[in-house]
């Protein structure tokens, strides 16, 4: 049998029990590490490393695949059974932290939490998966268990693998399952979704951990900051006034008695992060957030290790305004939503890619998912369809990948399986109306916050690119890379050229088709040129 290539066995080997389990890769943070020491006999003065390394290793023997029924938190994991001869690989049911793998030619598995890491292992063949940029210039992120690169494969959400003798299994120990409950009222629900938010804080940091908060000006990342003891939080903000919500921050982090750190995003900043974003995400990202994210990270890690932000709630609570059309799409919606992003369709592709294939399609990434949802209301639909690929996708992707590139950590209080069980109870009405988003978690968030922060309306995380990208002081390298040689491999130049050129005649909508296409060029450059 030829035994898996260990990547990280040399950090996380330990005798334990009467056979030797290695931990071959770890990546997380465990909320009730408390409650699984005592159930499971593990000194709970042990380092935090070393009580999760034997977390993991205890629930496994206890528990087997269905060990992630018992653990609050983060994590993705490989581990390494010697007495059954097999490795075991799992990660968490929202997809928090990433995982990969790869069989090679000559029959070995290739796994962990970074690409580059495989990447420089012997037997990775570095080739393109063209396929995926069909896909990504609709989505703008790399949904499903395909990468860009070809036969790198990702670990889907609530998954586990097993390598044994040369052979691999996928298994899944979890789906999103949504029962709702109409004996509840809005307040109910309010209260349910508070007194679990407190259970739960005390658990995200121990005692001698300090905590920062990001800050933006919605309700998320308000009612994380004063459900915490957070002393400190940190915004982003602009010249541009229209795009700034730092000012809102400030004044949410007065209101609550803490500080505010600010940090101010130039667009020589922003366009001069790109490449160090697409490099460190290691697979092109469209979100134009995620520049944004990136410098906040790099800004916080210089006097701060660990910080809470307040992603979750929307796709859990209908935080995105489309979800209030989610009614009038009724069945319409397999035929057509494929998450939060869809910026272009087929016909458009056809013309600007070199290489179209009519069956890659972004719908045939949610076939399953609305299979899974059959009867089910459409928002809850749709916020399934955007839990099990936008949030891996996209939105966990970025937070993982820019903080640890910045030397920080990032915990996220409201992306929990006890949340999410209220939400997967709570029916739609107590999500959206219409003419307001997450009702029942903004009703909650007015317990400890004024009405002005609770039901401010969302603006998003709002960057100034689309007026940026426009102006010839900062869009030369947009320029270069379209008309370009790498641009040229895959698309038809004077059709990329005539969408840039009726964004910059006034048509900002066109925005982020250029921003997809670019970032693209951009980390292709980063991984295939460059290197």
């Amino acid at each position: 049998m030829r035994r898996p290539l260990p990547l990280f066995s040399e950090l996380y080997e330990k005798r334990l029990d009467t056979f030797m389990i290695k931990i071959q890769e770890y990546r997380g943070h465990i909320r009730n590490w408390k409650a699984l020491c005592e159930e499971l006999g593990i000194d709970s003065t042990l380092s935090r490393e070393a009580r999760e390394e034997q977390i993991i290793v205890r629930a496994y023997e206890k528990w087997g695949c269905h060990m992630a029924d018992h653990i609050y938190g983060m994590f993705a994991f490989a581990l390494w059974d010697e007495q059954k001869e097999e490795l075991f690989c799992l990660r968490d049911q929202f997809g928090t932290k990433p995982f990969y793998y790869y069989q090679t030619a000559d029959g070995r598995l290739l796994y962990g939490t970074s690409i580059r890491r495989i990447m420089e292992q012997p037997g990775f063949v570095k080739e393109l998966n063209e396929e995926m940029l069909q896909l990504y210039l609709s989505l703008t992120y790399v949904a499903g268990e395909d990468t860009f690169f070809k036969g790198l494969k990702k670990l889907l959400p609530g998954r586990y693998l097993v390598w044994k003798n040369g052979s691999l299994t996928i298994g899944r120990y979890w789906k999103p399952e949504f029962h709702p409950d109409e004996s509840k009222s809005l307040e109910e629900w309010a209260d349910e979704i508070h007194t679990t938010l407190q259970k739960i804080m005390p658990e995200v940091k121990t005692a001698d951990e300090t905590v920062e908060s990001f800050l933006s000006g919605g309700v998320d990342s308000s009612y994380v900051l004063a459900m915490s003891d957070a002393e400190m939080t940190d915004s982003c903000g602009y010249e541009e006034e229209r795009f700034d919500e730092s000012i809102l921050a400030q004044k949410t982090a007065e209101l609550l008695g803490r500080k505010n750190s600010r940090c101010l995003i130039t667009p020589e900043q922003y366009f001069e992060t790109v490449p160090y974003v697409m490099y460190n995400m290691e697979q092109p990202l469209g979100d134009a957030s995620a520049i944004v994210f990136a410098i906040a990270c790099q800004a916080t890690a210089q006097h701060a290790k660990i910080c809470y932000s307040g992603e979750g709630s929307d796709e859990f609570f209908g935080g995105y305004n489309m979800y209030r059309n989610a009614e009038r799409y009724g069945d319409n919606l397999k035929t057509f939503y494929v998450g939060n992003t869809n910026i272009m369709k087929e016909d458009e592709k056809k013309r600007i890619l070199k290489n179209y294939h009519e069956d890659v399609l972004p719908i045939n990434l949610v076939k399953d998912i609305y299979e899974e949802t059959e009867g089910l209301d459409p928002l809850t639909k749709m916020s399934d369809v955007d839990i099990q690929i936008w949030l891996e996708g996209d939105i966990y992707l970025n937070v993982d990948k820019m903080s640890t590139a910045a030397g920080l950590e990032i915990r996220m209080p409201l992306t929990d399986m006890r949340i999410f069980d209220i939400a997967s109870r709570m029916p739609s009405k107590y999500k959206v109306t219409d003419d307001q988003n997450k009702v029942a978690l903004r009703t909650a968030a007015a317990k400890v916050l004024p009405d002005e922060i609770a039901f401010r309306k969302k603006l998003g995380f709002i960057v100034p690119i689309r007026i940026w990208m426009a102006d010839d002081r900062y869009n030369q390298d947009v320029r270069a890379k379209l008309s370009g040689s790498t641009a040229e491999k895959f698309f038809n130049l004077n059709e990329i050229q005539a969408i840039f050129d009726d964004y910059i005649a006034g048509n900002s909508d066109n925005w982020r088709k250029i921003w997809t296409i670019y970032t693209f060029l951009v980390w292709y450059e980063e991984y295939f040129v460059k290197r």
